[in-house]
């Protein structure tokens, strides 16, 4: 289960030590028992983010048999996947 004040902290985390590849071992020393990942938020196109910032969203994950599937629920939520929003220029 992952709370609200968790993905507030962990946004907040990400927000001081920016999003990239290196963010998922940093919180994961933070947070052990959650799983982390990082990906670009363009890849990203089933899903809707649980926390929305300038420069990266969050997703929830859940695992189980094998597989791990995006969720918005935070009580079935084993894990974060922390997406880097990419700003383009026109």
């Amino acid at each position: 289960m992952i709370d609200a004040a968790q993905l507030d902290d962990v946004a907040g985390e990400v927000s001081a030590q920016g999003p990239g590849e290196e963010i998922s071992a940093y919180l994961r020393s933070k947070w052990p028992k959650v799983h982390f990942t990082y990906c670009q938020d363009d890849d990203i196109t089933t899903a809707q983010p649980i926390r929305e910032h300038k420069t990266f969203n969050l997703y929830l994950v859940v695992g189980g048999e094998g597989c791990i599937s995006f969720t918005s629920s935070e009580q079935t939520a084993t894990g974060i996947v922390v997406a880097e929003v990419e700003e383009w220029e026109e």
